[in-house]
């Protein structure tokens, strides 16, 4: 892919119309999940060059999927960055822990 693409897993439909109002005036191709699966199939699908993972998402957590996309050969080096509105105490050792390249709160 020619095209710098970002991958967005977020299940808040505000979240989401905030990066994608962001990243409009960009480069940036803009790819958006609302659930952790979701996230993990597009990022192998798709291989995104950056990944925006929120910690609390439906059927899988994004820690959960940032070290489903560690362990893949494909995914494995593409950068994941843990964003969380709701920081609890812990939460930037845990992402590092997944794999998580940064951390957000």
């Amino acid at each position: 892919m020619s095209e710098r693409t970002v991958l967005y897993v977020e299940d808040n439909e505000y979240n989401r119309k905030i990066v994608r109002l962001l990243l409009k005036p960009t480069s940036y191709r803009l790819i958006e999940a609302t659930d952790g699966e979701t996230g993990v199939a597009l990022a192998q699908e798709m291989l995104p060059q950056l990944i925006l993972m929120d910690v609390q998402l439906p059927k899988m957590s994004g820690l959960d999927a940032t070290r489903i996309l560690r362990q893949d050969p494909r995914t494995s080096q593409i950068p994941i960055v843990v964003i969380t509105s709701f920081a609890l105490s812990g939460d930037r050792e845990r992402a590092a822990a997944a794999g998580a390249s940064g951390y957000l709160a």
